[in-house]
């Protein structure tokens, strides 16, 4: 079996996510995982799936046909997962919204070797006072050699800049 990793985006509607399925199936392949959602009209998605080998080119080609309908595929060959030499850590901001806090905290992480292995957002109206609220959630990678204390004290010096409540906490 190979692995696939695809990324699915097409205007939302019925069905988007049972055609791609049936195109898996089709060729004798099996869905592992995926990550998918629905926003400002758009459907995406990113998916991993194992296909047998002698499939894979056929597998491909009706994949990549379903443009034709609307649907984009890009598709990747699925990479070795790396050793863990890291621990994940939860991240929670939230704070007024301005442009460019996503940039700051992921550049903040990235100076520091800190993966980023999911990442929610979403801009609300504040319980009180209606103005927009940024809120974030984070799933990190952070390498074993650094201490949550000392990326929370980075952080928290960046959060004070940013006027942004923020807490890590170990995933049980």
């Amino acid at each position: 079996m190979e692995h696939l990793v695809l990324t699915v985006i097409a205007q939302d509607q019925p069905g988007l996510v049972e055609r791609v399925a049936q195109c898996v199936a089709n060729h004798g392949g099996n869905w592992l995982e995926s990550r998918m959602s629905r926003m400002a009209g758009q459907f995406a998605g990113i998916l991993r799936i194992a296909v047998p080998a002698d499939a894979r080119a056929e597998l491909v080609n009706e994949l990549q046909g379903l443009g034709a309908q609307g649907i984009r595929v890009l598709l990747a060959d699925s990479g070795s997962e790396p050793l863990c030499s890291w621990k994940p850590i939860l991240l929670d901001l939230v704070g007024n919204d301005r442009p460019g806090i996503v940039r700051d905290i992921t550049s903040l992480l990235t100076e520091n070797g800190v993966n980023l292995e999911s990442l929610v957002t979403e801009v609300m109206p504040a319980p009180m006072s209606s103005e927009p609220l940024f809120h974030a959630e984070a799933l990190l990678a952070v390498p074993l050699d650094l201490s949550l204390d000392a990326l929370q004290a980075k952080l928290e010096t960046l959060a004070d800049d940013l006027m942004v409540e923020l807490n890590l906490r170990t995933e049980n």
